[in-house]
């Protein structure tokens, strides 16, 4: 007869769902229980919807932090209700138990699953000490003694109405506020009326927040009315901006927007990365954005943005792009401008730029050469995007030959030179070919690249591009 052998750890887990199944959980049985089995008997509580053992497992808890997320998209409303309530036992109830730790109930996506952590512990008898001295998740500077719980959380505010969730949170926290610091460190905000935005980022601290993302047609009384509230996330390190427009409204307007609206950078002192996509206010206004950045960025992007060509100069002569490491102008279209100002800008930035993107900027052959000198030096760029410029195969080559010392570079994207297509605009893809080989000759003569693609305009059909590599039947859609 072949015996079952199974490991301390294997019993003590049985024994916890005995207690589950049983109901025989209580608060003195918790004061007991090894401090290894909380993971895994909490979540077989919440799985299986053992409501009352929740609210006692939480008033026990032996850990600091409790991170709620990963469980939650496996809950119904009505487990993640009783954990609140246990909440409630020890915010408004004063209830401690004697290996009560809990400090921040975390609602935030995090990479690290404590949860599977814990699990594989389990089946591999690890001890518990083993398991806390894991990589611990930094906690919010704004954390304060008087308030026994933190609360982590990342809003994502979009179309419709809050999620089930989150507004039963809201409506938890919003009588406790005395009594928890609700923490957001990551808001997106992509629709939902303002009045509801409103109310939510007065329930937020929002010194916490480090990363915004705005992605929403407002109009330019709601742009408004939100910048206040910008000029507050003090602690903020990226930004980004998406599709908006206010070029209807009347100059004054504009101007009067443009202004509140960049005044709030002289206050985000921790500002290192900033996306505008699709942003029609900075036309001509770019320099007074530039003029209040108080602090070194390390990623700008302006995408897909209707320039002028004094914004390029006032650009290149901002003290803080000097240490960019990233450098995308995609889609904003800098065709009859001249490129002296992007020379002057790679040549501040080439001792720290390793992405630049210059997608779809409209730079023709006569632009090319004024940057080829400042791009040949930019030894840390290890990506170089340049697709959809119409350039000749001369122009293409020179560019390869410039690019030739730059050993760092991993990835690089080149338009199929204007060669390539007949008088339809479309690509001949015989031709093409002919190119390409000439093109792999005279780059395997220069040097090794690592990576490098050709790219095809965008197709009308299906609205996407063709890349090639050197190799002829190498071929990426």
């Amino acid at each position: 007869m072949k015996m079952s052998i199974r490991t301390p750890s294997r019993l003590l887990e049985l024994a916890g769902q005995s207690l589950l199944r049983d109901q025989a959980l209580t608060i003195s049985t918790l004061e007991e229980l090894p401090m290894e089995l909380f993971p895994p008997l909490f979540m077989e509580a919440f799985n299986r919807r053992h409501c009352e053992a929740l609210k006692l497992m939480v008033q026990a808890w032996p850990f600091r932090r409790l991170p709620l997320r990963p469980l939650m998209k496996m809950a119904c409303l009505e487990t993640f209700q009783a954990v609140l309530d246990g909440l409630d036992a020890l915010l408004t109830h004063g209830v401690r138990l004697r290996r009560w730790k809990l400090q921040v109930l975390d609602l935030q996506d995090v990479s690290e699953n404590f949860w599977m952590v814990w699990s594989e512990a389990m089946a591999h008898g690890c001890s518990p000490n083993a398991m806390r001295n894991r990589k611990p998740v930094l906690d919010c500077p704004r954390m304060r003694e008087q308030q026994p719980l933190t609360v982590f959380i990342d809003l994502w505010l979009k179309n419709g109405t809050l999620d089930e969730y989150l507004t039963c949170l809201l409506l938890w926290v919003k009588p406790r506020k005395d009594l928890l610091h609700l923490c957001c460190k990551k808001l997106k905000i992509l629709g939902m009326p303002f009045c509801n935005i409103r109310n939510i980022l007065k329930m937020v601290n929002l010194d916490c927040i480090q990363e915004v993302e705005v992605n929403c047609n407002w109009i330019l009384p709601i742009l408004t009315q939100f910048t206040p509230y910008l000029g507050q996330m003090r602690n903020l390190q990226k930004l980004v901006l998406s599709h908006m427009d206010v070029s209807r409204y009347v100059s004054t307007k504009q101007k009067e927007f443009v202004t509140q609206f960049t005044i709030q950078f002289l206050k985000l002192r921790c500002l290192q990365k900033l996306y505008m996509n699709s942003v029609s206010f900075l036309e001509g206004h770019l320099d007074q954005l530039l003029s209040c950045l108080k602090t070194p960025l390390k990623i700008l992007a302006i995408t897909n943005c209707v320039l002028l060509e004094s914004d390029l100069r006032h650009l290149s002569q901002c003290p803080s792009i000097s240490q960019l490491k990233t450098l995308d102008l995609r889609g904003s279209r800098l065709a009859n401008f001249s490129l002296v100002p992007l020379q002057v800008l790679l040549e501040k930035v080439a001792a720290t730029l390793e992405y630049l993107d210059l997608d779809d900027c409209g730079i023709v052959d006569s632009q090319v050469n004024v940057i080829l000198p400042a791009l040949s030096r930019c030894f840390e760029l290890t990506t170089f995007s340049f697709c959809g410029n119409p350039i000749s195969m001369a122009t293409l080559e020179n560019l390869l030959c410039h690019t030739i010392r730059l050993n760092n570079l991993c990835l690089e994207l080149y338009p199929a030179p204007r060669e390539s297509y007949g008088a339809d605009g479309i690509v001949s893809r015989s031709r093409f070919s002919q190119i390409r080989a000439e093109l792999m000759g005279r780059v395997r003569d220069l040097r090794h690249p690592k990576r490098i693609l050709f790219c095809t305009d965008y197709c009308p059909d299906c609205g996407n591009r063709s890349f090639y590599g050197l190799e002829l039947d190498q071929c990426c859609c």
